[in-house]
């Protein structure tokens, strides 16, 4: 007969592992001798070796009782049906694994390789990475919801690279935005935007693009830009 410590090693699990299985019904835990000890038989270190064995092969412990008193055919249909269920959590993990990976990816994860390529020229150009980040999420969300206007905006994008001007203020919008809202350079971004407004686009009132919409909540400096570019158009348009 053997103590708790002795079974445990002969089956090379932990004394906790054994007490374990007496808790969840695996393994019968026996009385108590005269001396105060449980004892156990050597059926019991054969019953806890395939307990383990099992376990280690990744067969649910709900599970393993039943299999302890199948038949052969029934056992062999019952690892089968294990092998499947764990093929099809092997099978996820590597779907999370793959997605993982795109993950490390970045912008690449949900948005097309010409946006990319838009985000890390304005990089490139000195633009800070806040307004770039402002620019990807609202690519994100034109991807999301209206992926038809994608390409319009890809083409307006590589376009304006093109526009020497159009640049030049794009980035001098973009480092304005901290700046105190009467600063003196404030007031000929002004000018410049208005006269940019007329020669391109017109006379007619501003409204902000998207992205500096999001900027206008937070700069007050850019609040004052559009306040007076809009005061602007509309008096050109009396």
């Amino acid at each position: 007969m053997l103590t708790i410590g002795q079974l445990a090693a002969t089956a090379r699990v932990t004394v906790r592992t054994v007490r374990h299985y007496h808790q969840v019904g695996l393994l019968p835990e026996p009385e108590r001798d005269a001396s105060g000890y449980r004892r156990y038989s050597a059926q019991a270190a054969v019953d806890l070796v395939r307990i383990r064995t099992l376990a280690e092969a990744g067969v649910p412990l709900a599970r393993i009782e039943a299999l302890l008193r199948a038949e052969p055919a029934e056992f062999a249909a019952a690892i089968t049906d294990i092998d499947t269920a764990l093929q099809a959590e092997i099978d996820q993990l590597t779907e999370r694994r793959r997605r993982l990976a795109e993950l490390a990816g970045g912008d690449e994860l949900v948005l097309p390789a010409e946006v990319v390529a838009i985000l890390n020229r304005l990089r490139a150009l000195g633009v800070s990475e806040r307004t770039v980040r402002l620019e990807r999420d609202w690519a994100i969300l034109t991807q999301a919801s209206d992926p038809s206007a994608m390409p319009q905006w890809i083409r307006d994008k590589n376009a304006g690279f093109d526009d020497t001007e159009k640049m030049r203020l794009y980035l001098a919008c973009d480092r304005s935005i901290d700046w105190d809202p009467y600063d003196p350079r404030v007031d000929r971004l002004i000018d410049d935007l208005e006269t940019w407004e007329i020669d391109y686009e017109g006379s007619r009132p501003v409204s902000p693009t998207p992205i500096f919409a999001l900027i206008l909540r937070e700069s007050p400096t850019w609040s004052r830009v559009l306040d007076a570019l809009a005061h602007r158009a509309a008096r050109r348009d009396r």
